[in-house]
């Protein structure tokens, strides 16, 4: 018998190397580099008028990688479609077979939900036909989506501003965010009082602090009279115990991660923005080259809504977990929990693929953000499979005057899960209070301290990228596999930026956002968006014919787009300028925000008689430690924050710490922080003062004097390198210049 020459063909080459290296001898794994064939850029690629017939081409570029890929599978017995397991990966797999002329006996798909050693070979042992079901679905959100940015996009450039483009899902995240903005706008805030008393036990030692809870039914203190009421009735007066209750409490774990999850996580413990979160990702499940291990794809694939965990994998956490932690902290049995209406649950939840693993282990083989996010997966999953947190809770009433006010307290008796992973919050959490003495119904107390204060309910809060992601999850739009790239072109096309790490709509999203509610009611439409995409997953179960889909949307679309053409002929919308209180220094105007080709900078409105521009920086709070004025944020040539003086090279004061608000006690300059996430103890870094915090004592490279000089002249990072390292680089730089001077010598000579 012959030897066997098999062909497996995946989309990267990290990748290909992984699983290559599984497969061993009789297997050539090639790399794709993602879709070798697609519509065509210059023209839509859709015959409309033939059952919506695509025109795909090869993508430009890949003639030499297409042609060495039919060679490979001309010379191949059997040739592996190992494209990522879900549609896109699916139709990745088709354009294959197509493009390479595949029989269907020689085509075989094959898919890695982890790739893993034993799930490579396995899969390879049972490979199945194209799912064509997938591919329809795929087919049929690309058609969509080209067939409305093709049709679509034109009327934004004649109508508002040319270069714009209209997209099925952006269009609808844009929405959420002007949404947004409208309720902010709207919002009309509510005055509120709070009342807390400092009570001392009598005839015992002991003080608490109780919060006004009502009379004596719950109720809100609405505004400083009523407050002072309350106060007058309680004045020199006793108050009584009335109830104590105490009680276990049980918090079970979060479950395992699905894509938004993490993205919305990673953003909140990490600062990720979902496309770094995602791509980070991709390359834990490819594969690392671990020490020890040779290359390992560290995670399972990470673009699912499913939150199912395989009996293999619980079971390796539960050995772990008794091993490391103890029998009582193992939940006790398989912690399963239960995946939303509505998911496709076609992969499962994302988890370590090695549980053993551990990030430690792992931590010298990644780069510093595969261990941040690798750490977060590992933590995450095995929280799952832990017990319950348990904590004691006492909650005490105290009334004085039919006035009731009431102290609670909550202490971890054990932390179960929590020893490993707990979940980041939106909000600020639930107060667990003061630790409280031991009262029973009946003792007796006294005031010894009351403090009133006003407040006002808060406007909803604006839009983070993770809040964006999950509320595009939870309204149906989307998929996991289209939120990253959703949140990311909203900002790119500068109908969305961001703000204190917020997702505010700029004037041209919602010029562009107002237009299509007016008149593309169904395609900004969040429930219509949502239905499609429920249409869309009913094509992938062969549910749905994909062209009939196809032709009931464009039916109703086409005849808005024509109503659309005659309302607005002759019509151009403004896009208005955003006015900052930057005042232009040559005439005196208040300058406006203006976008070009290389993104959003400052200009004078009195264009063209006045032609001054500026780039656009983030002004600080503080004030410059050199001459006293406004502190600015700018980027380096590569792309670094550092905060500069606002008269910048006339005071010539930079520095890469961030500037707050706060002042020295000491000395009264302002107070800096070190860059980077977490909090950040602010010092002085004014050498005069008694309180100077050294350089090399705030966590950063110690810099030399005249390498800090010329940093600070280039704007340009400092660069963290060993000595020995930076020593040799100087050595090889001055070897080339010696060779340089040497070789200018010779021609000169010639």
């Amino acid at each position: 018998m012959g030897k066997t020459n098999n062909l497996v063909i995946v989309e990267s080459p990290s990748k290909a190397k992984t699983i290559g290296q599984y497969l061993g001898p009789g297997y050539t794994v090639k790399a794709s580099m993602g879709h070798l064939r697609d519509l065509p850029k210059s023209k839509m690629g859709v015959d409309i008028e033939h059952n919506f017939a695509p025109q795909y081409i090869p993508v430009r570029g890949k003639e030499a990688l297409i042609k060495e890929l039919k060679t490979e599978a001309a010379k191949a017995d059997t040739v592996y479609l190992a494209t990522d397991p879900d549609r896109e990966g699916e139709a990745i797999s088709w354009h294959l077979k197509e493009l390479l002329g595949l029989p269907d006996g020689k085509a075989q798909r094959v898919t890695f939900n982890e790739i893993t050693k034993k799930v490579v070979k396995d899969s390879i042992q049972h490979p199945r036909d194209i799912d064509y079901n997938l591919v329809d679905a795929q087919q049929a959100r690309r058609i969509l989506d080209r067939i409305v940015g093709y049709e679509l996009s034109p009327l934004l450039w004649k109508k508002v501003r040319r270069g714009l483009s209209a997209g099925r899902v952006q269009s609808v995240a844009t929405r959420l965010v002007v949404d947004r903005e409208n309720e902010i706008r709207a919002f009309q805030p509510r005055e509120y009082w709070s009342l807390d008393v400092t009570l001392n036990r009598v005839g015992k030692p002991g003080s608490f602090v109780a919060h006004y809870y009502g009379s004596p039914k719950k109720r809100e203190l609405e505004n400083e009279e009523q407050t002072n009421a309350v106060l007058a009735d309680i004045t020199g007066k006793e108050f009584t115990v009335t109830d104590v209750k105490k009680a276990e409490k049980k918090r079970s774990s979060a479950p395992p991660f699905t894509t938004s999850t993490l993205q919305q996580e990673a953003s909140r413990k990490l600062g990720f923005t979902p496309k770094k979160t995602m791509m980070v990702a991709q390359q834990l499940y490819e594969g690392v080259e671990i020490a020890g291990e040779g290359t390992t794809g560290l995670i399972t694939y990470m673009r699912t809504d499913s939150l199912r965990l395989s009996d293999e994998a619980m079971d390796a956490a539960a050995d772990f977990i008794c091993s490391r932690y103890g029998k009582n902290y193992y939940y006790g049995s398989h912690h399963v929990f239960k995946t939303r209406a509505g998911a496709q649950d076609a992969h499962e939840a994302i988890r370590p693929s090695h549980v053993e693993l551990e990030p430690e282990r792992v931590k010298g083989s990644l780069t510093a953000d595969q261990y941040k996010l690798y750490k977060l997966i590992w933590s995450r999953f095995l929280a799952t499979q832990m017990a319950n947190a348990v904590f004691d809770t006492v909650s005490i009433d105290c009334e004085c005057a039919e006035h009731v006010f009431r102290a609670s307290h909550q202490s971890m008796r054990f932390p179960g899960f929590i020893a490993v992973y707990e979940e980041g919050r939106d909000d600020d959490g639930e107060a667990v209070g003061s630790p409280l003495p031991d009262l029973a119904a009946g003792d007796k107390a006294v005031s010894v301290k009351n403090e009133k204060a006003q407040h006002f309910t808060q406007p909803p809060a604006r839009y983070t990228e993770a809040t964006l992601v999950k509320a595009m999850e939870e309204k149906g739009v989307g998929r996991p596999s289209t939120y990253a790239a959703t949140v990311s072109t909203i900002q790119d096309r500068e109908y969305v930026i961001k703000q204190d790490k917020r997702l505010v709509p700029t004037p041209l999203g919602e010029i562009v956002t107002g237009l299509m509610m007016e008149r593309f009611n169904d395609i900004i439409d969040v429930e219509f968006t949502a239905n499609m995409e429920s249409r869309l997953d009913a094509v992938e179960e062969g549910k749905q014919q994909w062209q009939a889909l196809l032709a009931d949307f464009y039916a109703g679309f086409s005849k808005e787009l024509k109503d659309a053409e005659e309302a607005l002929e002759g019509v151009h919308l403004k896009v208005p300028e955003e006015e900052t209180d930057e005042v232009c220094e040559l005439c005196g105007r208040k300058m406006v925000i203006k976008t070009g080709r290389f993104g959003r900078f400052l200009a004078c409105p009195g264009f063209p008689e006045c032609r001054n521009t500026k780039p656009l920086v983030e002004r600080m709070p503080g004030r410059c430690p050199k001459c006293g004025s406004g502190m600015l944020k700018r980027k380096s040539k590569k792309g670094y924050a550092y905060y500069a003086c606002e008269k910048g090279a006339e005071c010539g004061f930079m520095t890469w710490d961030v500037p707050t608000a706060e002042d020295c006690p000491e000395c009264g300059q302002t107070l800096f922080k070190k860059a980077g996430k977490g909090r950040n103890k602010p010092f002085c870094i004014n050498e005069n003062c008694s309180k100077f915090l050294p350089e090399d004592q705030r966590g950063y490279y110690k810099k030399k004097t005249a390498e800090s000089a010329e940093t600070a002249e280039s704007g340009e990072e400092p660069e963290k390198k060993p000595a020995k390292k930076a020593a040799a680089k100087k050595t090889a730089a001055k070897k080339t210049t010696k060779t340089t001077t040497k070789k200018t010598a010779k021609k000169k000579e010639a």
